[in-house]
């Protein structure tokens, strides 16, 4: 993003954003039943745009009604746009005058659309631009002065950013956009050519002129297709450029802020609801009590310092948005909140702290609500120049314990996992855990959008949280929480709490109505908190001197694959460089060019290179095989030991809830779900996790589980049967496949019939399992063709899925976890037909989670009953990994297998596979 030092011109394309903000936020209405969802969303991206820029001159822009000179050009401009839908129509009037009321210069010029408006006025503004708009056709006006931001999706466009997106540079945009066409406005472009070949045509060419100039060149349909169009190519370059010399009334230098019309502002929050603008007109932002120096500690006359404020003046001061906020910074006050948190029986907290890290972070302050708008934080740790007296940190929290532990007073957080790992470097076990918002967020909806909180507040609460970067900084001058002023670390902490109480009371009523998320939020995710942060916490022992030997012996063999990479190619280069690459693979070594880039290039993507090197070429082979061994050096052998907690002396990986939409866990830090089980080096890796002395891994791992849950969802006899006798399912499918005796199935047809059950569940092509068997494609056909001719109850499982998602949007698991399929009608067959993979391969891999989520919340609870010293220390796919005394070996393996097989009750056995190590691999 541009530098702050010299303010830029923003320019606001109104029109586009109406449409976006209509369209992406939920019908929201009023008291009266009246839509105001797009009047939210381009309100709250006019509140960030000025928060984010600070403009001393700013525009928004609107179309105007009626026709314009595009209409006189081509009489069918725009003709397939839709009316506009009425819920969108009634909110433009009270839009524009609110915008009019908050002081913001608003241009809606007669015959002209808001582009050209717009293009005018950075073409004429000598200084920086920044235009927000969600518009493609705008990325044609990007130079090295004006940019180009999407306050939506949050991407920022200067030239190199419009190359990356569109595949060409900002002067080819128009060239770029009437090749393709516009279907939404009705530009013509020409048939069949859609932005890679239009990307390609450029790169080959260099200019629309010179590709109509050549068109004779071109040749098949697509060759006919480009001449067909010669003929309104020209019109339709004129109807996709912005015109920059609209005649208008004002200058981008007078397009300077109107003062706020309040009690115009008052009429319209109050007709339409905006109950937080409304509270806000009387108190706006952060209010600092007036004895209190400015941020920063310095006084108003001559640099001189003011005195730390008394204790008692932060207190029931500071606000946020109308919202009431108060700093705790005496016994009484204390005392006061403490009772009111007791007696709320529920209450929203959050924990502000030293890192991100939760084995080593430690509180700074802790944050409290209980009603919507009124929260209070109590600062515990800051420690700057010119701070207030604090209560002592330790009598303070040795006072919350007694609440935080107290099962019967249930806690609403948001992530508590982390507040509860921090709360316990602090000897506080936390308890009455109820809600936790990403989880709900996450359980209603796993795909529509991220769900921290600044993400949601936005987009449900249609509120902009402070954000930790506007009150401490960026980058390396970052301060920490304990550096933050009390002036702003209230507003930041309390709105936490508050935010989090008002998302509760926003999901929670949308998880009662729904039967089937409210048990699995309430009976797997929430139950699931505690479990991860305690496994979490236990973390894992390894061998840092057996990792830095691994690491010596893979530099080692990287150096010879490099030597045997650099004689395929007949010359040294740099095995990370796409562009050295490409000119050896394709120019020097003629390999073929399977796909290229959106720059034109020919792709060296890693799964081109697998492509090229199943086709038999050795280059490719040895470059991924290289690539494959960086990657183990740099993520495992080289980082692990750096990870490893000098405190605990074991390594603590995070395990996150909210991120895979099927349900699985995903981990960081170190990242333990890619480490390779099938090839030696990672195996190796694994040997490092090693048990404790005395000590033994146990590892036990559902076998086959998502071919278990197909028997079950597709109730195909010959899968029912082949797992209920216990026959090996894969050589069963080859038997039944070829038509052979069990005894007769070889090893490769086996092989093949293990492709085919596990390609079906992931949605493999004929093609891909070609791929992947080294056959032809009709042969790979006659393979799928006979497995849903022996297993007719699949083929159904599979039509009726894809037709159910189709029929209502979403599929479900077994536990009622919901898949939502935003995709499953698209126009464009690859995307719609990867929505109907996914939606047959959902719940069987969502299932297999929410199976193995229960399996560890039932073996937790055992071993918390049973007084053992058993840990569980890793989750790993669908495998669970315990460290045990060599005395509680053979109990724990016994009662943990048997808890994993009934975590669920299908009409296929689960079968659990266990062993035991010392170390990891051993175990597996």
């Amino acid at each position: 993003m541009p530098s702050n030092d010299v303010k830029p011109l923003v320019l606001v394309d109104g029109s586009s954003y109406l449409f976006r903000a209509f369209h992406a936020l939920p019908p929201l209405t009023n008291s009266h039943g009246e839509p105001t969802g797009a009047m939210h969303g381009v309100l709250n991206m006019l509140d960030k745009l000025r928060k984010d820029y600070d403009p001393e001159h700013m525009a928004v822009v609107f179309d105007a009604p009626g026709k314009t000179f595009r209409d006189d050009l081509y009489p069918e401009y725009k003709a397939n746009r839709p009316p506009m839908p009425e819920d969108l129509r009634g909110q433009i009037e009270p839009l524009l005058a609110i915008i009019r009321a908050q002081g913001y210069p608003l241009l809606i010029i007669p015959d002209v659309e808001a582009d050209d408006v717009i293009g005018t006025l950075a073409k004429e503004y000598a200084g920086k631009v920044i235009i927000s708009t969600g518009d493609k056709d705008m990325a044609q006006l990007v130079d090295g002065r004006v940019h180009l931001i999407n306050t939506m999706s949050g991407l920022y466009s200067d030239p190199a950013g419009v190359v990356e997106k569109f595949g060409v540079a900002p002067e080819r945009i128009r060239d770029y956009l009437a090749l393709i066409g516009d279907t939404v406005d009705n530009v013509p472009g020409v048939n069949k050519v859609g932005p890679k070949t239009a990307v390609k045509w450029l790169a080959e060419y260099g200019s629309l002129d010179n590709i109509m100039a050549h068109a004779d060149e071109f040749k098949g349909k697509i060759g006919d297709n480009l001449r067909e169009a010669l003929a309104y190519l020209p019109l339709s370059y004129e109807l996709v450029t912005i015109k920059c010399d609209v005649a208008l009334d004002c200058s981008p230098e007078t397009l300077a802020f109107n003062p706020q019309d309040v009690d115009k502002l008052r009429e319209l929050y109050e007709r339409y609801g905006f109950r937080t603008r409304l509270a806000a007109l009387d108190s706006f932002a952060v209010t600092p009590h007036p004895s209190l120096p400015p941020l920063g500690g310095k006084g108003q006359e001559d640099g001189a310092s003011s005195p730390p404020p008394d204790k008692g003046e932060l207190e029931g001061v500071s606000s946020s948005a109308g919202a009431s906020y108060q700093t705790i910074l005496t016994q009484d006050a204390l005392d006061v909140w403490l009772k009111r948190l007791q007696d709320s029986g529920e209450f929203a907290f959050d924990t502000e702290t030293t890192s991100l890290n939760y084995m080593d972070a430690a509180i700074v302050g802790v944050s409290f609500a209980i009603q919507p708008g009124e929260a209070a934080y109590l600062p515990l740790a800051h420690d700057y120049l010119g701070v207030p007296e604090l209560l002592n940190r330790e009598a303070a929290l040795a006072q919350l314990k007694p609440l935080l532990e107290d099962p019967a007073v249930r806690k609403i957080g948001q992530n508590l996992k982390y507040d509860r790992s921090v709360l316990l470097n602090h000897g506080i076990e936390l308890r009455g855990i109820a809600h936790d918002t990403m989880l709900e967020s996450y359980v209603l909806d796993a795909t529509a959008n991220r769900h921290d909180m600044d993400t949601l507040c936005e987009k449900y609460l249609h509120h902009t949280t402070i954000h930790f970067e506007d009150i401490a900084g960026k980058g390396k001058n970052q301060l920490t929480f304990n550096q933050i002023a009390l002036e702003q670390a209230t507003p930041y902490a309390a709105e936490d709490a508050d935010m989090t109480l008002q998302l509760h009371r926003h999901f929670w009523p949308q998880l009662l109505a729904l039967d089937g998320q409210r048990k699995l939020y309430e009976e797997v995710e929430m139950p699931l908190v505690s479990v991860l942060s305690s496994m979490e916490r236990n973390g894992v022992k390894v061998d840092a001197n057996q990792l830095a030997q691994q690491s010596r012996e893979l530099e080692a063999r990287m150096q010879t694959v490099m030597g045997q990479a650099y004689a395929a190619a007949g010359q040294e280069f740099n095995l990370a460089s796409p562009k050295q690459i490409q000119e050896i693979f394709f120019d020097k070594l003629g390999l073929p060019v399977l796909r290229k880039t959106p720059k034109g290039q020919p792709s060296t993507a890693e799964d081109v290179l697998e492509e090229l090197s199943a086709m038999g070429h050795e280059l490719p082979t040895l470059i991924l095989e290289h690539r494959g061994l960086a990657k183990l050096k740099s993520t495992y052998t080289d980082r692990l030991p750096e990870q490893v907690n000098p405190r605990t002396g074991r390594v603590h990986t995070s395990y996150h809830q909210a991120v895979a939409s099927t349900g699985r866990l995903s981990s960081t830090e170190p990242n333990l779900q890619n480490i390779p089980v099938r090839n030696e080096e990672g195996r190796r890796i694994r040997q490092a996790f090693i048990a404790e002395p005395g000590c033994k891994l146990l590892a036990a791992d559902y076998s086959q589980i998502e071919l278990r849950i197909m028997a079950h969802l597709s109730g195909d006899r010959g899968l029912l049967e082949a797992f209920a006798n216990g026959k090996d399912v894969h050589r069963a499918t080859a038997a039944e496949v070829f038509g052979l005796p069990l005894a007769a199935v070889s090893n490769d047809q086996r092989r093949a019939a293990k492709a085919i059950n596990f390609g079906l569940i992931y949605g493999m092509s004929a093609f891909g399992l070609a791929r992947q068997l080294g056959v032809d494609r009709k042969d790979a056909q006659a393979y799928v063709d006979l497995y849903f001719a022996r297993y007719p109850g699949v083929r159904r499982y599979m039509d009726d899925t894809r037709e159910q998602a189709h029929a209502q949007g979403f599929v479900e698991t077994l536990f009622g976890r919901r898949l939502f399929l935003p995709d499953i009608k698209s126009k464009n067959a690859a995307t719609r037909q990867y929505a109907e993979r996914t939606a047959i391969n959902a719940p069987m891999q969502g299932s297999a989670a929410d199976i193995i989520k229960r399996a560890m919340i039932a073996v937790d609870a055992w071993l918390r009953a049973s007084g053992l010293q058993t840990r569980m220390i890793m989750q790993v796919h669908d495998e669970l990994v315990f460290e045990a005394p060599e005395s509680e070996l053979e109990t724990v393996r016994a009662r943990v297998t048997e808890l994993m097989a009934h975590a669920a009750s299908l009409d296929v056995p689960l079968v659990v596979d266990s062993g035991v190590g010392d170390n990891w691999d051993e175990a597996h």
